[in-house]
């Protein structure tokens, strides 16, 4: 009897079911393991932490902020070094979007693959310097103040919207730039009109995920006297001025909350 007849006359027959392989369980049981032995490594001390004179002196030190510094003086110095972390974080992301755009077309092979190879190393090397890191280098040739701030961002930016920027053209479908080569349009009109449209809308997403970032990075840049909030911030902690501090630090939420905002609302709009 044919193989079909045998299936004909057994329709509830079901198939034989995959086997099941091992290596999802075994990598569990890995990120277990690593989890146990992190904190059997770090030496936690819970007890020390939750104890009554541990909470009592938290308790005493959030007190110290209470009431935030409100006089008119002070709050518009902060503002405008808000509008300095603010310009920090837009003009760093800018540059890396160009900067990231230009590495992106050797990194995602279009200029063969020995190109590729070096771009995507530099790419490396960018994003696995902290902005901190950068900051503190770029401190020697650019001084102190924003600017040193706004190339250490743009430098570790550049990296990271490189890799995906370059990610996003070789995922993106080669047909409609294969077929307006082949009816006689050169190489660069052809990247612009088939595949640059394809990817744009992701690119545009990874660039205000990013700009979210890079505010983040930038109130903590002045840490290191990259100016804005963070340099506030760290003077007036260093001199113990409290309720100064608790207004800069009121005045860094409210704008990471804004640019979420903003963020969040541009994405919408290119979803839709």
């Amino acid at each position: 009897m044919s193989e079909p007849a045998r299936t004909q006359r057994n329709p509830g027959t079901l198939p034989t079911p995959p086997r099941r392989s091992l290596g999802t369980p075994l990598i569990l049981l890995a990120l277990a393991a690593l989890v146990v032995a992190s904190f059997a490594t770090l030496q936690l001390e819970l007890g020390a932490f939750f104890a009554p004179e541990a909470v009592t002196t938290t308790l005493e030190f959030l007190a110290g902020f209470a009431p935030p510094e409100t006089a008119t003086p002070f709050l518009l110095k902060t503002l405008n070094a808000a509008i300095e972390t603010l310009s920090m974080s837009a003009l760093g992301t800018l540059l890396a979007v160009v900067a990231g755009l230009v590495l992106a077309l050797p990194a995602a092979g279009r200029w063969g693959a020995a190109p590729r190879a070096a771009v995507r190393l530099v790419l490396n090397v960018l994003r696995s310097i902290p902005e901190l890191v950068w900051a503190a280098l770029l401190l020697v040739a650019a001084g102190l103040g924003p600017f040193a701030g706004t190339l250490a961002l743009a430098a570790h930016t550049s990296g990271v919207l490189g890799r995906l920027f370059a990610d996003a053209l070789e995922n993106a479908e080669p047909l409609p730039e294969a077929s307006l080569r082949t009816n006689g349009a050169p190489a660069l009109a052809a990247f612009f009109y088939a595949t640059l449209p394809q990817t744009l809308p992701q690119m545009l997403s990874y660039t205000l995920y990013r700009w979210e970032n890079n505010i983040r990075a930038a109130a903590v840049l002045g840490v290191v006297g990259a100016g804005g909030l963070g340099q506030m911030l760290k003077y007036h902690l260093s001199l113990f001025q409290m309720q100064s501090a608790a207004t800069v630090v009121i005045a860094m939420l409210l704008l990471v909350a804004l640019v979420d905002a903003i963020s969040f609302a541009l994405r919408r709009a290119l979803t839709r």
